[in-house]
């Protein structure tokens, strides 16, 4: 009997071979097998369901609130015969039933979307039950232990230990060899045996794995032959037909080849030969090759997997670093994954420099060093990326984050000097909690420039960083190490566009050769400002 329930948008279905069904609300003293909690209209013990002469009947128990059959109340009405499709109403819970005989449900698997009820039962000790047999199922032996002498259930053996022996291999360094390992003790009438996998990018194969008697050569061919048809077979070398290629030079005279399949996918192929033509392999030989490829495929597929969500992995937390989760989440869903390379545009710069710590790095030790970075870095980090900015890197005692890369922000200048501001307050609150532990003051400036620069993501493939190049990175070093101390100051280019909703007094940097700069001290920005020309955030594209 099959019993759908349906509770505030809830659905539920519940199974069971039992031909009667108590439906209610559970409590220990009474027998409800279909609990309906948790709804509070439906009585302690509502009503029954049950079959009977072919025929299934729902009975209303005297129920407090009554049941109803396709609208019309039954409570008092004794015992209503169902049929396919009624619709039962107990409280706020509807119900619908469906016969163990109805379009063989009974010879059918099933899937549940939404789960099932399950029994509500007492521990089996306590219920009169006795356990008359068990085993440990961490060392359960599918052939008996004692065929020693039985050679078809000792290589039965071997294969049913595979999955046992694969599991226990931490790389595909180790998995490969126990492979082939494997596949000399199933095919001991060889004398070479060998795993290769495909290269997915280039469409190559690759020998990963082999053992030997003698070096021998690999056929290509055969090897993509297994692979293309999704077969295994034997050949041998016909006596009538000279052979050329690799399967001459091997000198091999009979061989045997199954495919790596996963998933419809060929991974790659194992075989085994013999120089001998003396040898024979049997149809039982490729029917234990066959299951040795297959527990081999899924092997090597699971490590691949696990592979890949290591470098996701990996990659992930590279740009977690650097860049907004969401900003993250969209670099490696955008590509799958993240390419070496960069653009030129214009992007907003803000440097946040703490002066004197690097001068004070031959004097404390190194972890002390890096505990004040780190403490700056901790509440910096999160402003900036709370205004869409990019980590490029730490610089000695310094902050380089970029606005507008590498996904274009038409508000980049206004999300640099808020930025800017916040990252102001922010590392003056932390000046002021560490003094009262005796802890050293240090003094900060915060120079913001905008630019055309190179931006995208350099180094290795494995080891790639986001960072920018061009003059505008060392204009705003420049700014910052010129800021009074705990002010910022920005470039006449920022200020062009964000002279809006800035209060700023103009001042001069000195410096040679390139003589003085103009620049302009941030006093503050005003409240509930916003640029006419930038109201809208975009989204980065999909």
């Amino acid at each position: 009997m099959r019993i759908t329930s349906l509770y505030r948008d809830t659905q539920k279905v519940w199974e069971t071979p039992e031909t009667e069904v108590i439906f209610g609300r559970s409590e220990d003293k009474l027998p409800i097998i279909l609990d309906l909690s948790p709804d509070q209209r439906v009585s302690r013990m509502h009503g029954r369901i049950w079959e009977e002469c072919g025929l299934c009947w729902i009975e209303d128990l005297n129920s407090s609130r009554g049941t109803q059959l396709n609208g019309a109340e039954i409570k008092g009405r004794g015992k209503q015969q169902l049929n396919a499709g009624d619709s039962i109403l107990a409280g706020q819970t509807t119900l619908r039933v469906e016969r163990s005989d109805t379009n063989g449900l009974t010879s059918q698997t099933k899937y549940l979307e939404h789960g099932t009820f399950l029994l509500r039962e007492k521990r089996h000790l306590e219920s009169g039950l006795a356990i008359a047999k068990d085993i440990d199922a961490t060392a359960v032996d599918p052939v008996p232990q004692d065929c020693s002498g039985d050679v078809a259930a000792r290589r039965l053996k071997m294969v049913c230990d595979l999955p046992f022996q694969f599991a226990t291999k931490a790389t595909l360094g180790t998995l490969l060899p126990a492979i082939v390992d494997q596949l000399v003790e199933v095919i001991p009438n060889g004398e070479s045996w060998a795993l290769v996998l495909g290269d997915p990018e280039t469409d190559t194969l690759l020998l990963r794995a082999y053992h030997y008697v003698q070096r021998t050569y690999l056929s290509e061919t055969l090897l993509r032959r297994a692979m293309t048809e999704r077969k295994a077979f034997i050949w041998k070398k016909s006596k009538d037909v000279d052979v050329t290629g690799s399967v001459a030079q091997s000198g091999m005279e009979i061989g045997i080849y199954a495919p790596l399949l996963w998933q419809g996918e060929a991974l790659g192929a194992i075989c085994a030969g013999a120089r001998n033509e003396q040898t024979i392999f049997s149809d039982e030989d490729v029917r234990l090759l066959v299951l040795v490829s297959q527990y081999a495929a899924m092997a090597v597929a699971t490590h691949r997997r696990q592979e890949k969500l290591r470098r996701e992995s990996v990659a992930k937390a590279k740009l977690l670093r650097q860049f907004p989760p969401k900003v993250a989440n969209h670099l490696l869903t955008r590509s799958g994954r993240l390419r070496l390379g960069g653009r030129r545009s214009e992007v907003s710069i803000l440097y946040f420099d703490i002066r004197g710590l690097t001068q004070l790095a031959p004097e404390k030790q190194p972890d002390e060093v890096l505990e004040i970075l780190n403490e700056y870095l901790s509440v910096l980090v999160p402003v900036i990326f709370a205004h869409h900015g990019t980590v490029d890197k730490s610089l000695g005692g310094g902050v380089l984050a970029v606005f507008g890369g590498p996904e274009p922000d038409s508000k980049h200048f206004e999300n640099a000097l808020r930025a800017a501001v916040e990252m102001q307050l922010a590392a003056r609150k932390l000046d002021e909690d560490r003094q009262p532990g005796g802890v050293p003051r240090y003094v900060f400036g915060i120079g913001v420039h905008c630019g055309e620069v190179v931006h995208g993501f350099v180094g290795a493939s494995d080891r790639m960083e986001f960072t920018v190049i061009g003059d505008a990175a060392d204009l705003a070093a420049r700014y910052a190490s010129a800021a009074p101390e705990g002010q910022i100051l920005i470039s006449p280019e920022i200020y062009k566009h964000v002279s809006r909703i800035v209060e700023a007094e103009e001042a001069s940097i000195p410096g040679k050769p390139e003589g003085a700069l103009i620049a302009h001290q941030v006093n503050r920005i005003q409240e509930n400002a916003q640029l006419e020309t930038n109201a809208k955030q975009p989204e980065p594209s999909q």
